[in-house]
């Protein structure tokens, strides 16, 4: 019965190491590349972005989990290879964001302003999309941004 403590002992250490190890790769980040982003609006008037670009499963997981926050002009532009439709929630998503639902041409299909940090409601496209472009909280009313607005950029394929 000497051995069971021991045994115990181990086996909390081991759950311990695993669980911390766990915890590290969790947050070991992937990198993104990024590109500048024009939307159009319908207005007429244009806003210059720089977007890190989710591609892969890795960064599409990832995305902007664990930010502390992201400068103005800054997003994320997801690709999903093709048109489907897309559902997003914000666990471990720290800032309020807005996500834009892009067709496959570039154009706004419908925007959920103010995700709610840590919320694991499911926010869907509300149809198919290709692309999902997450702007700080409150870009779209800022400025002026609707469905319909033109999104552009080299990933996106319909840069001029």
């Amino acid at each position: 019965m000497s051995a069971l403590p021991h045994m115990v002992k181990s086996a909390v250490m081991a759950l311990l190491f695993f669980t911390l190890a766990g915890v590290a790769q969790a947050q070991e980040r992937v990198t993104f590349t990024s590109e500048p982003l024009t939307i159009a609006t319908a207005s007429g008037k244009t806003y210059d972005f720089t977007a890190e670009l989710a591609l892969d499963d890795a960064q599409r997981q990832q995305g902007l989990m664990f930010r502390k926050s992201m400068p103005p002009e800054s997003g994320m532009l997801f690709d999903f290879d093709e048109p489907r439709p897309v559902a997003m929630w914000m666990r471990n998503t720290l800032i309020p964001l807005d996500m834009l639902f892009i067709g496959s041409d570039g154009r706004i299909t419908h925007i959920h302003e103010n995700a709610v940090p840590h919320s694991e409601a499911i926010i869907s496209s509300r149809g198919p999309v290709k692309f999902v472009l997450e702007l700080n909280g409150g870009a779209a009313k800022r400025y002026g941004i609707k469905p319909g607005d033109m999104v552009s950029s080299a990933q996106i394929g319909n840069r001029n």
